[in-house]
């Protein structure tokens, strides 16, 4: 364990475990890209059209699944000193399973064919199963106390019911619709999806990684304690909304709930924000960017949904959805997630390679491994490509510049994230050398 900053990096498991993950990601997100040019301003015509749903799912399962998955499995060990048990032959089974999950099940919605969406049913619940089960006894061995253990653990709780949620629409699709509320179930499945999985895990990880990378002070102890089970009790509440008969009772229960989850999401965003104004080193870097632009994002998305609250109009309106959907996967947890990925790739790589390369040359830093410039390339791009994404819903004609630029931005991720790879790749063929 170090004690500087609470990690016990001797458990880091071998450096393919989560980079597997990471090296996928952007491809999925480049897919989606090329969906949204090839299908253009029709896209946003309905949220139900089958190549929508294709693009959701190649963005939350493809890019935000692998990369979140991949950054368990590396900060499980790291942050909480409990490793998943076989961590090799975890992430090949995972990773071997999502990716033609993943693929089959956005086929399966292109083509209006059952037979990818039984199959990708198979492997998406395998491999999530294999994850969830493996994720789960690692944090049932972790300490209690720690605040990130706690979002874990909850984010884990939110995944397994996004999972069997997104089963049951799948056997609704692929064998038979005999869903009668299959809207309510889909709109369900999304919410645990993006508020009960994603969001907690965000969370979570934030307690650590942004005093620890952006040098700001710790998240006050009342939110670390409360907010991720505060959380996923207001989920729980939300479902338990949905069994209730529709009407005058069901509505302004969901909205009391859903008012209160707005509240708890605001809350985290407008902390970090405030925590990272107090940060010790002044110079903004692209993980700090990426972070207040994720936040910002958060923000307005939440903006939007409190107006879908207050003006029944504006909720009802067609394009609303994509809006806020643009703003809170695109503009929050791409953005969010991106900025990790540039702090945890170039962390792993000098890491692995300081206990390879001692006593034999001497170790690339973390500015060589991943070059300030292309980091801030790709940035801007996202940067230019999300307001052009929400500005969307409005104008559908902007999807075409809104597809090129994320596009291009998942692709010069990509090259960065390679790039960096390689340098561990060339700078371990050395240590063999030498050795």
């Amino acid at each position: 364990m170090n004690p500087q900053t609470g990690l016990s990096l001797d458990q880091a498991p071998p450096i393919l475990v989560p980079f597997r993950f990471f090296l996928s990601a952007p491809l999925f997100a480049l897919l989606a890209a090329l969906l949204a040019l090839w299908f253009g301003p029709s896209l946003l015509d309905s949220r139900w059209q089958p190549p929508v749903l294709a693009l959701t799912h190649l963005m939350t399962l493809g890019f935000l699944g692998m990369a979140m998955v991949g950054a368990m499995m590396q900060m499980l060990p790291v942050l909480a000193g409990s490793p998943v048990a076989r961590p090799v032959g975890v992430a090949r089974a995972v990773h071997g399973l999502l990716i033609p999950g993943v693929l089959l099940l956005a086929g399966g919605f292109l083509l209006g064919m059952p037979l990818p969406v039984r199959l990708a049913m198979a492997l998406l619940g395998t491999g999530f199963m294999i994850f969830i089960v493996a994720a789960g006894l690692s944090l049932w061995r972790a300490p209690s106390g720690n605040p990130s253990m706690i979002g874990m653990r909850f984010a884990v709780a939110g995944l397994s019911v996004t999972v069997v949620l997104g089963l049951v629409l799948a056997s609704n699709t692929g064998w038979a619709w005999w869903l009668t509320r299959w809207v309510q179930v889909t709109n369900l499945h999304a919410t645990w999806g993006l508020l009960g999985w994603v969001g907690p895990l965000v969370i979570g990880v934030s307690y650590q990684v942004v005093p620890m990378f952006q040098l700001t002070p710790a998240y006050p102890k009342s939110m670390t304690r409360w907010l991720s089970g505060m959380l996923f009790l207001l989920l729980l509440l939300v479902s338990a909304t949905f069994l209730l008969p529709e009407g005058r009772v069901q509505e302004p229960a969901t909205r009391v709930v859903a008012l209160l989850i707005v509240a708890a999401f605001a809350a985290f965003a407008l902390v970090t924000l405030r925590l990272q104004l107090r940060r010790r080193r002044k110079q903004s870097d692209v993980t700090l960017l990426f972070w207040r632009f994720g936040m910002a994002c958060l923000l307005l998305a939440l903006v939007l949904g409190l107006a879908g609250q207050a003006m029944p109009a504006w909720a009802g309106a067609p394009r609303a959805d994509f809006m806020m959907a643009f703003l809170f996967i695109a503009g929050f947890a791409v953005s969010v997630v991106n900025g990790m990925l540039y702090k945890i790739v170039p962390f792993l790589i000098w890491f692995h390679l300081q206990s390879l390369l001692i006593g034999v040359v001497r170790v690339p830093n973390m500015k060589v491994i991943m070059p300030e410039p292309g980091m801030r390339r790709q940035m801007w791009l996202h940067f230019a490509a999300v307001p052009t994404l929400a500005l969307s819903a409005l104008w559908p004609p902007l999807i075409y510049p809104a597809a090129l630029l994320f596009g291009t931005s998942m692709i010069l991720l990509e090259v960065n994230l390679l790039s960096a790879f390689r340098i561990y790749q060339q700078n371990a063929k050395l240590a063999t050398k030498g050795s």
